[in-house]
This record gives C-alpha cells, structure tokens and sequence, in this order.
C-alpha cells in the first residue's frame, strides 16, 4: 500500500485539489492547503527530507519583490478611475452618433468603444457594466436583437482581456517567465483581429438580418449643422487626414524610433525618460490646440469636433502607457503607474474625481491585488510540494501518452482550458495550470509567447460561457429583470430574459474559438508583432583562440612562484 501511494502520490495530489475546488473552498486556501498536507505526507513517506519546506519563505518573498505584478493595482486603478468619471458614456454617446444612420451602427459603436476602453482600462468588469448601463436601454428601445444586443456587450466587454494593457497578459507572462513587453507587442495583431471579426459579423447581420440591427430614427440623432448637413464630411476629412499622418508615421518607424530612445529607452536615465514623456504631452498639447483653433473657425462641424475632444484625452492614455511601452521608453509597471495618474488628472480636469470616487477605486484596487497576492501564494505552495513528489514527470507522462504530438497537446490543452473556463476564474487557471505546462511546453520546444497569447484568447471565452461566465453575470446585474416604461417613447419594453443573455454569448464564443484556431494554425499572426527574432548561428562562431605565448612579459598565473625581476 505504501509503495503504491509512493508511486501515485501526485495524481492523488492533484485530484484532491480539484475536489477541494468543486466543494467551492476558496482557491488560495485550497491551493495552499493541498500543498501543505501532501508535503506533509510526502515527509512522513521519506519521499522529501523536511528541510525542503525551508525554500517556502524564500519563493514567498520572491512573490512580494516581483516588480511585474505591480503593473496590476496600477492598470486596475486607471480602470476603475476612468471607468467612475463616466467616460464610456461619453465615447458611446458620441460614437453612437457617428455610426447611429447606418443599420447595426450602433453595435458597431459598442464593438469600438469596447476596444477602446479595453486599450485604457483593461477591466471587463468595468466595460461591460458601463456599456450595459449606456447602451442596452437605446438597443432594447430602437428594437434590437435581444441576444444579439446582450452579446455584443458582454463580447466587446471582454476585450480587455486580450487588448494590452492586459492583467491576464501580465500573469500569463509571470507565470511564463517572459517579457510583459513582448507579451504585448505579440497580443496586437490577435486582439485586433478580433475586433475585426465582431465589426463584419456585424456588417454581415445588418445585411442579412436587416430587422436586428435597425438604423437609429432621425429623432434620436443629436448633433445637427447649422445648414441641415450631419457633419460626416468634415469628419471624414478630419479621419483621412489622421489615418495619413499615422501612415507616415508608421512608414518611417525605424527612423522616429531612436528620438524616443529606441531598444535602449529602457537603460535610459530616469530623467531622459521623463523629458520624453514631458515632449510628448506638449506635443499633444499643441494638437489639441490646433485642433481647437479650427473648430473656432467653423472648419470643423460639430460631430467633428466632439468626436475630436472625446477621443483624444483616452488616445492620449492609450499612448502614455501602450506607446511607451512599445518604444522601449517605459516597463509595463512604470506604464501602469503613467496610465494612473494621467486617469486621475484626466478626471480631475473634468471635475468628475470626488474624494469618495477616488477612496472606492482605490480600496477595489486593494482588493484585486490581495486576492492576487494569495492565490498566487497559493499556487506556490502547491507548486513546491508537487514539484518535490516528482509531479512534473507525471503529467509531461500523462501528456506524452497523448496521440497526434504537438498538434494533439495543444488541442487538449485548449479544450481543457476552455472547459475550466466554465467554472472557474482566469487567474485561478493560469495560477493552477500554468507551472504544471511549463515544463512540458519547454521539452515540447514551443514558443512561450505565442502559447501565452493563444491562452489568454482562449481564457477570454471564459468570461462568456454559460453558466458561470463572469460577463454573463455582470450584465444581468445591470439588464432590466421587469417590464419597463421606457423615458423617450414612453413604450413598455419587455425584460431581458437570462437565456437572450445566454444565447448571445455562446454566438460570440464561437466567434472567439474560430480565433483560437487560427492562432494555432497561423502562429505568424502573433509572432510577427515581435519583430525579426534573431537567432544565434552556433555552428558559425569562429572560437580559435590562440594560446598565449611564454615570453617574459606574459602576467604570471595565480598560484606560481613570482619570476625574479631582471
């Protein structure tokens, strides 16, 4: 008996954390206390000496000084602040207007003021609850789709999973022990390809189903011109005239890229860093106004000056921290406390930062970290003893006996992933699975970036999978659960039912798992956000070295005797 508990001690040990989670103990806990009981045992056992548990305070301090996950409390603050001083509903309201005349425009706005609030708040939480309150009620009233409204919420909601500045990039690459910078750089393209895929299969709808997505009525459209235009033009000059200067931009990166410090912006001095930023604020402190300035001169209509005044203080943030980060100005941490305090001076300069506003994001701040803190103390713990019972050896065996290799592991995982996603939260499966793969996906010779961000696409279906997705729970604490009397019509609007909730995520689940395959079928869609990767060529490195000859100017070696001076 003993013998064969010796043998199948770590499947015994992750079978009962499982267990321990399916009675619904709190992760850190029973992370924790599976770690320590079965180390216990496997002392008693003689399968590890008692010392071992001397390397746990170390792994724990370890845990406290990891600069990295500083970037969380700080992303989790710039969300919650920007989030509170309401400016979804003002980048709904006015994007809304733009698309409002065309059908499936308004899903279209939701889909884009999605990206955009993941790009600067980086909570779902925060999106989804925000452009349930702002936009479901417009939907319900102008006659949408029921699942369909529900769905392109939650789903655009959930973009900040993936769109940097990402908490589950940040984790995934802790975790992986790679660069968050990389990790960024690679999640681009994916992320907004992604967006991509909502904005046609809104497109394709409106075509299709013409009745889900009607057009906004002309009485619901807010900015009018002066001579009975609707200003699109002038935006669309506006918009032209932005998409040529990025162009440029783009087309002569490699010669802008060494003005902000280029592959050493992250070995600069603090104060070069700082007069960099300091440049590039006066530098869109001047575009502001000159933008102001032709908008006084009447060039500008009046959706195209609102659209310009509530796009660029969040374009602003999104550069702050994103465009830093990617020039090598900023590390993910010192982009997160940029993104912070530009998100409490933008809202201090909007007079929307009251003193409670600011305590409450502070303290839900607190509470994320904690709560990250432990369950990654938790997966320590766990990850020591599992480590010490020769764990790993089991499972790279367990996944060895897969068939189809490569392509048959990373199948299994990702479907494993998907139904975890089910039930449990994304730092839970990333804190639990990810120590047990890495070995696995070292051996198996697999790019870490690339599984990273093929995992993070795959966890972000877990906040849409019926039945304890967390976006799914998110907005129907804000959807109407009676009938109503809606304040412009004065029509009574039905309640939303859970199962349109439900129906509307499982077609954008879809959605997300045809973007999973291809990211595992096209690994180039995120590798080639990195850039060329240079490899050293071993074979080519020329290694003679000509020893050295006795003369008497050779320095003599330690340990010998000291030649007599001449």
């Amino acid at each position: 008996m003993t013998t064969w508990l010796i043998a199948n001690l770590a499947p015994i040990m992750f079978g009962s954390l499982l267990l321990f989670l399916l009675t619904g103990f709190p992760v850190a806990f029973a992370l924790a206390s599976a770690g320590m009981v079965f180390g216990w045992i496997a002392v008693e056992l003689a399968i590890v000496p008692a010392a071992f548990f001397n390397a746990l305070p170390l792994r724990l301090y370890g845990i406290m000084a990891n600069d990295v996950l500083l970037a969380i409390p700080f992303f989790t603050l710039m969300g919650l602040i920007l989030e509170r001083s309401r400016m979804a509903e003002d980048l709904l309201e006015t994007i809304g207007q733009v698309f409002g005349r065309m059908r499936g425009g308004l899903a279209i706005a939701v889909v884009l003021v999605g990206a955009m609030l993941a790009a600067t708040t980086g909570v779902v939480a925060a999106s989804v609850i925000s452009m349930g309150l702002i936009s479901l009620p417009i939907m319900l009233r102008y006659g949408y789709n029921r699942p369909l409204a529900s769905g392109v919420i939650m789903a655009s909601g959930t973009l900040a999973q993936i769109i940097p500045p990402s908490i589950v990039l940040i984790v995934i690459a802790d975790q992986l022990g790679q660069s968050v910078g990389d990790m960024y750089k690679a999640s681009f393209i994916p992320a907004f390809a992604l967006v991509g895929i909502y904005l046609v299969a809104m497109l394709v709808l409106a075509l299709v189903r013409p009745k889900w997505l009607p057009a906004l009525p002309p009485e619901a459209l807010t900015f009018h011109e002066s001579n009975g235009n609707t200003g699109h033009r002038s935006l669309g000059v506006l918009a032209a005239l932005s998409v040529f200067v990025g162009s440029q931009v783009f087309a002569n990166y490699d010669k802008i890229k060494p003005m902000f410090g280029g592959e050493a912006g992250l070995k600069a001095p603090t104060d070069e860093k700082v007069v960099m930023m300091l440049m590039m604020s006066i530098f869109f402190a001047w575009l502001v106004a000159v933008i102001d300035k032709f908008a006084k001169t009447g060039l500008l209509s009046r959706l195209a000056q609102q659209v310009t005044f509530v796009l660029i203080p969040p374009l602003l943030l999104v550069f702050l921290v994103l465009g830093t980060i990617f020039l090598g100005i900023a590390t993910p941490t010192e982009g997160g406390a940029m993104g912070a305090a530009g998100a409490i001076l933008m809202a201090m300069l909007r007079r929307r930062l009251p003193m409670k506003l600011l305590a409450q994001a502070v303290d839900s701040s607190a509470r994320l970290s904690i709560f990250v803190l432990f369950v990654l103390i938790g997966s320590t713990i766990f990850a020591l003893t599992f480590q010490a019972i020769d764990g790993p050896t089991w499972v790279k065996a367990l996944f060895a006996a897969l068939p189809g290799g490569q392509i048959g592991f990373l199948l299994f995982v990702n479907a494993l992933i998907f139904l975890l996603g089910c039930f449990l939260d994304f730092f839970e499966i990333a804190f639990i699975l990810l120590p047990l793969l890495l070995p696995v996906l070292i051996e198996m010779d697999i790019n870490l970036i690339w599984f990273g961000v093929m995992m993070a696409m795959n966890l972000q279906t877990s906040f849409l999978t019926p039945p304890f997705g967390f976006a799914l729970f998110y907005l129907r604490s804000v959807a109407p659960k009676t009938d109503y009397v809606d304040r412009v019509t004065a029509a009574k609007i039905p309640a939303l039912k859970t199962g349109d909730i439900y129906k509307g995520a499982v077609a954008f689940v879809v959605l997300q798992v045809i973007m999973v395959a291809a990211i595992m079928y096209k690994p180039e869609i995120v590798t080639y956000g990195l850039g060329e990767v240079k490899v050293l060529d071993v074979k080519g490195v020329n290694m003679n070295i000509t020893p050295q000859e006795e003369t008497e100017e050779a320095p003599p070696s330690f340990g010998a005797p000291t030649p007599p001076a001449k």
